[in-house]
């Protein structure tokens, strides 16, 4: 459904963006692809690395609607990947995050309805479940008003989904570059010895939206079934040799990251490679999803945390996989 489609992505210059415009000019044939951030000098970097004809690069930030409705003329399909995200940035400047996180999805929102957009999907993170922090709880208000959009769509041809996953290997503030870089230091420094994480490959990333964009019914959250990592095999894995100093949990952290909570076991439901986590509404029941998807139903109480998550990356394969994609 990409071919001969405009396709625009928000926050494109970021590691997301870089990578989808990568699989989208290798696979499919667009007839445009724009480039929507606010950063000059990223785009024009990144105009450098990809120059083809149907490449644009628009300047315009999330929380300007009526540049995104300038933005979004002849656009097809939008994937909303701008996003503030540091947690503890988040804590001290929690307007701008709303800003951006909140009213910016507002406005990308809008702006497709008024537009003749007919797939969006939305990413989010897995700190938007059971939030702690402000940052969660901006990206959770985020895919609220991405599903609750196909609310008001009316008799527009458009659908909106959100994709969820955990920590992108390699990705910009992420605990590998971070240890990688403290390595010189003599140690690492671990928050808690029982800490987990999600661990997901860019590129599995942009196969989820890509796959959401192509078979979502609109007001699916997509979470990928993906690994689990311990803070202190990744440091294991980058140098056995060096000190693991603890220094204490930071706020707004969580032991163990979520992505389907047990309060949303009665909505979700197994499609195989992902679950989905769908929409309290009438449009459709979980039967007739699952009739249409070939899809399960989650077991009641099901939930999916990084703590007790069967699947566990060991330290040689985390140490081949830091060798392949970051180091």
């Amino acid at each position: 459904m990409l071919n001969k489609k405009s396709i625009l992505i928000t926050g494109g210059t970021g590691s997301f963006g870089h990578k989808f415009v990568e699989m989208l000019l290798a696979r499919y044939q667009p007839s445009r692809i724009v480039v929507f951030s606010r950063d000059e000098l990223k785009q024009y970097e990144m105009a450098k690395k990809f120059s083809a004809p149907c490449m644009r690069y628009f300047l315009g930030d999330v929380r300007d609607l009526p540049r995104l409705r300038r933005a979004f003329e002849g656009i097809d399909v939008v994937v909303h990947a701008a996003a503030l995200k540091q947690v503890p940035a988040a804590e001290y400047n929690p307007f701008e995050y709303i800003k951006t996180n909140v009213l910016g999805a507002q406005n990308v929102v809008e702006a497709c309805l008024d537009s003749n957009v007919s797939r969006v999907v939305a990413l989010s993170t897995d700190k938007a479940a059971a939030p702690i922090n402000l940052y969660g709880a901006t990206k959770l208000c985020s895919d609220k008003l991405f599903i609750a959009a196909n609310n008001i769509r009316g008799d527009r041809d458009i659908r909106f989904s959100v994709v969820r996953y955990g920590n992108v290997m390699g990705s910009r503030g992420s605990v590998i570059p971070f240890f990688l870089e403290n390595q010189k230091h003599g140690f690492f420094p671990i928050t808690d010895p029982a800490m987990t994480r999600f661990n997901i490959a860019i590129e599995d990333g942009v196969e989820m939206a890509l796959w959401s964009l192509e078979n979502a019914l609109g007001g699916e959250i997509m979470v990928p079934k993906i690994p689990s990592y311990r803070i202190t095999d990744v440091a294991s894995a980058i140098d056995a040799t060096c000190e693991q100093r603890i220094v204490g949990i930071r706020p707004g952290e969580k032991i163990h990251e979520e992505m389907i909570t047990e309060s949303d076991s009665a909505n979700t439901v197994d499609l195989g490679k992902y679950y989905a986590i769908l929409p309290v509404t009438s449009a459709f029941s979980t039967q007739q999803y699952c009739s249409v998807m070939n899809a399960k139903p989650a077991k009641q109480g099901f939930a999916y945390n990084s703590g007790s998550n069967p699947d566990f990356l060991s330290v040689e394969q985390l140490r081949a996989l830091i060798a392949k994609q970051i180091i």
